[in-house]
């Protein structure tokens, strides 16, 4: 069955579940004024941060790339020239499968902020990352037995010993069985260049950043690196729900040295207005999310810090988990139609012609994998020279008063 028909009846299936679910049989309106809150905006320093990380993890597309790449210093097809400071020590790509991780591992010197980056990058495919996103859990072990073959038990111990005892246990925790295989064949790829890097450049921030599939591997990786006392700081842009309330309750305490609800000092989670992929897997099936995320409410690009705001806790029913809270007819905001997301030439007036024959709540709006699924600052997903080419009309996003 071609990948493109799998996705059509994974829709279909989608579409049909709406009444079980509690959704309205009306379309709900496309889009709705979002209620005051009292959450602050992030600073036009934490935008320029992330905005300059989008920009990073969008270079991960290159990987895998048959003929571009990424080559030594830092070069390819998109973004690297935004970079000079950057000297590439490693890629790597397990493979077109589901399990498929790859990426690139850089040193950020001065004058840059002194960084050793992993960046994750998404799926090879859209179909695969819905067929990822319905595996079942299974238990999460914070030290998988098969984990380190060539770390000796000395050098083991020693790691678990420098651990924080309060963290180390994690409690009826079960994580996406997909996510977790991606991670464990990413680890020796690029564990034994974080512990030569790690200990040449001691004074270098370990930075993970992820997209889609990739943020749900750096939610991993940053729970092993964490327990080898990196202290790494965290970005992920559409992270899909990786486990379930113990494990967000582990990455909480993992990352918060003031209580679960304030951990974004070093895990940011980033999340889209439009974009379903954060609240997949389902509820339903016991995923939760983790505290960390900050939230675009503009549908569009470019936002501007403005647009970005802290969110509270685990689930803020004024972010993106107000969008579930609506779909069973509660108050939230609603996450905007696919009209937000599509600017192909007579697309929309066929969608207003078909709209009213779909019900589809926000979390099955599959159809923003291709859009805004990838609309973190820039539309993220192509190695070709500037990025995406709907990107390239644009200055780069800023925050008020045209600061960068």
């Amino acid at each position: 069955m071609s990948r493109f028909l799998r996705l059509v009846l994974l829709l279909c299936y989608f579409s049909s579940l709406s009444p079980a679910f509690g959704v309205p049989s009306s379309q709900s309106p496309l889009v709705e004024d979002l209620p005051a809150i009292s959450k602050p905006n992030i600073s036009i320093e934490l935008f320029n941060d992330l905005e300059e990380l989008s920009r990073i993890v969008d270079i991960s597309y290159c990987v895998g790339v048959t003929g571009i790449g990424i080559q030594k210093p830092f070069l390819c097809a998109s973004r690297c020239q935004d970079f000079p400071s950057f000297e590439l020590i490693t890629t790597w790509n397990t493979g077109p499968f589901m399990s498929d991780s790859c990426g690139y591992i850089v040193l950020s010197h001065p004058p840059s902020p002194p960084r050793i980056i992993v960046a994750f990058r998404g799926t090879y495919s859209v179909a695969n990352t819905i067929i990822d996103l319905s595996t079942v859990p299974q238990e999460y072990m914070p030290y998988p037995g098969d984990e380190d073959e060539a770390e000796d038990k000395h050098a083991r111990s020693l790691r678990k010993r420098a651990i924080n005892p309060q963290r180390a246990e994690c409690t009826n925790c079960t994580v996406h069985a997909g996510f977790m295989t991606s991670w464990r064949h990413t680890r020796p790829h690029i564990l034994p260049h974080l512990d030569e890097l790690v200990q040449k450049y001691p004074d270098y921030q370990v930075t993970l950043v992820g997209h889609s599939l990739g943020g749900a591997v750096a939610a991993l990786a940053s729970l092993d690196l964490e327990s080898r006392g990196w202290n790494p700081q965290v970005t992920t842009f559409g992270e899909p729900r990786i486990g379930n309330q113990g494990l967000m309750q582990y990455i909480d305490k993992t990352f918060s040295d003031h209580g679960h609800t304030d951990i974004t000092g070093r895990y940011r989670r980033v999340t889209h207005c439009d974009d379903p992929v954060p609240l997949l897997p389902l509820t339903e099936w016991g995923y939760q999310m983790h505290a960390g995320e900050v939230y675009i409410s503009k549908p569009e690009l470019s936002p501007e810090a403005k647009d970005l705001r802290y969110c509270e806790g685990d689930e803020d029913p004024n972010c993106i988990a107000g969008a579930e809270v609506h779909d069973e007819g509660q108050s939230g905001p609603n996450i905007p139609s696919i009209e937000q997301g599509a600017d192909i030439e007579g697309f929309k007036d066929w969608w207003k012609d078909t709209k009213g024959l779909l019900t589809v709540p926000p979390r099955f709006r599959i159809w923003q994998l291709f859009f805004a699924h990838r609309d973190y600052f820039w539309r993220l997903g192509l190695c070709i020279p500037g990025g995406d080419p709907s990107d390239r009309y644009r200055e780069y996003p800023h925050g008020e008063g045209g600061e960068l």
